[in-house]
């Protein structure tokens, strides 16, 4: 048997030098970790991402919601049948009460007026050529010609002019109400919301031609649960959130219907906006309508999770988060925060907001500034 070079015999012991070291200093390492303390996770918080829990007032209320509309619309109609005729409002355009819309088609109007001033005119004829039948007769009886009887015809027979006259007045004076229905006037100051017909188009009695609302005062229709409408008096404020506006919208209960619906036993209540600026009648908004006051240790009510079978809050003790579960209580609005009495935290406690988020039992804590009490 041949014996291996020499070099080869070199080679093979580096190689096994080099590997016993790799495998000394992994070792190393692996004691080195194993030996070394766990870093612990720690949450960084803010001032503005606690809040102190304590007793505070809270204006109670009931959550509400419904469209806005104008207190005062009104739609345009047809009084008589026709074609249409002198439409230029368009939607958006602002009308005065009184100003002229549109006309109907007067001509066949006028022609009916003309037939009945006409029977109104023989009418009248008829009347003047009883009236002389019946002087004739008196005067013949009086020097005895004829016999009573034939004055009583005349005097019957004047008295049915007088009468077929005065309805030929009557169907003159209709017929001039026709003439002046043809003129289409706004009955109230607004802006013009829907325009229902186009000029030219014949249009019946009662067809509709545009919709008029009055955007200065608008209301709230909402609707309430017969349980909840027990707490509500007219007076009461509400603070509501219109879509598309960012603003907070200020109401105040008007009107409550004295009877509930049919079926769902609901009660309707009708709230003013204080400041319609800028709000447009469809609008939806949704707020709160408070009913009374409540003094109770409060929370943030987005500070209250629900993740677990109980609801609990968040709060530091010890630089670490701890969970409470807590009993809510009643609710209610202070600034334009909603708030939230609980039972199961000490007054003074430091709880973390809804917006911060989760967070593990016992993670540490600590605070960018010292939060103000």
């Amino acid at each position: 048997m041949k014996a291996l070079p020499w070099k080869w015999i070199v080679a093979v012991a580096i190689a096994l030098v080099v590997a016993g070291g790799a495998l000394k200093m992994m070792s190393a390492r692996k004691e080195a970790a194993a030996a070394a303390p766990k870093a612990q996770a720690v949450v960084e918080l803010a001032a503005t991402d606690v809040v102190k829990a304590e007793a505070r007032e809270l204006q109670r209320g009931l959550p509400i919601s419904g469209s806005l509309r104008a207190v005062d619309s009104a739609v345009v109609k047809a009084r008589v049948a026709g074609e249409l005729q002198g439409l230029v409002v368009r939607e958006g355009d602002a009308v005065k009460a009184g100003q002229l819309i549109a006309r109907i088609d007067p001509t066949e109007t006028q022609a009916r007026l003309k037939q009945a001033q006409e029977q109104a005119d023989s009418a009248k004829a008829q009347i003047e050529i009883a009236q002389r039948q019946y002087n004739n007769n008196k005067s013949l009886v009086d020097q005895g010609f004829i016999s009573k009887t034939a004055l009583d015809t005349s005097w019957h027979n004047f008295v049915s002019a007088e009468a077929n006259h005065k309805a030929a007045l009557a169907a003159v004076d209709m017929a001039k109400k026709s003439l002046d229905d043809t003129a289409l006037k706004a009955p109230i100051n607004g802006v013009v919301s829907q325009r229902f017909a186009q000029p030219g188009e014949r249009v019946g009695v009662d067809g509709r031609v545009v919709e008029i609302v009055d955007l200065g005062r608008l209301e709230v229709e909402a609707t309430l649960s017969a349980a909840d409408s027990i707490e509500v008096r007219v007076g009461q404020e509400a603070t509501l959130q219109v879509e598309g506006s960012t603003r907070p919208v200020a109401a105040k209960v008007i009107r409550i219907n004295p009877s509930a619906q049919a079926g769902s036993r609901s009660v309707l209540v009708y709230l003013a906006i204080q400041d319609p600026t800028g709000l447009r009648q469809g609008l939806f908004a949704q707020g709160s309508l408070g009913t009374g006051k409540a003094s109770t240790l409060a929370v943030p009510l987005n500070a209250v999770r629900t993740d677990k079978p109980a609801p609990y809050v968040q709060v530091v003790e010890n630089n670490q988060v701890a969970h409470k579960a807590v009993k809510t209580g009643a609710r209610g609005v202070e600034g334009q925060e909603a708030w939230v009495g609980v039972e199961g935290v000490p007054a003074g406690a430091t709880v973390i907001k809804g917006h911060v988020g989760a967070l593990r039992e016992g993670t540490a804590v600590k605070f960018t500034a010292h939060p103000k009490p």
